[in-house]
């Protein structure tokens, strides 16, 4: 057993770290549940469709419809948070959104509580928001840019505190 192990990110490049590895990295997964319902639903209605249409295309229901809300609940969850390593403090990635983190003055969490609130009267329309209704958890990031106008980003995240210790300058 070697005495000073390295991560995978860095054995697999052989010893040198990987400059385009992201730091932190977060894909927001629709809840387990909405999978179960979605097929469940879509078997029902492949079921119905089925009893009135007996015979050898029976199966084709089940063909169409179950494959349905295994993409639109895939479409759901395509929303990655990164934080990568890049030239000078590095860059916050979401969506297709990309983000100096130079340009970052001060980061707040927003507890599930206060949520609707940041959400509500109090959004600025010029600010940069990633919401999803199934996060209860958000990450207010103050934007200090004189160039941009956008005040600041919101976005949806389940680990906080963790994005928040790193974006804070």
């Amino acid at each position: 057993m070697p005495e000073n192990p390295q991560p995978a990110s860095t054995a697999a490049t052989g010893g040198k770290t990987d400059p385009t590895a992201p730091i932190y990295s977060e894909r927001l997964w629709v809840p387990l549940w909405w999978w179960a319902a979605g097929l469940a639903v879509a078997g029902l209605l492949a079921a119905e469709v089925h009893m009135g249409n007996p015979g050898l295309l029976a199966w084709l229901p089940y063909l169409l419809l179950l494959p349905f809300p295994v993409w639109v609940l895939l479409w759901l969850s395509r929303l990655r948070i990164e934080v990568g390593a890049g030239p000078g403090r590095g860059e916050l990635r979401v969506g297709r959104a990309n983000l100096p983190l130079d340009v970052i003055s001060r980061v707040a969490v927003v507890p599930a509580t206060a949520k609707s609130a940041a959400l509500g009267r109090q959004l600025d329309p010029a600010a940069y928001v990633q919401h999803r209704t199934w996060i209860k958890t958000m990450v207010l990031i103050v934007l200090d840019d004189p160039e941009d106008p956008t005040p600041y980003w919101l976005v949806s995240t389940r680990r906080p505190a963790e994005l928040a210790a790193l974006l804070t300058p």
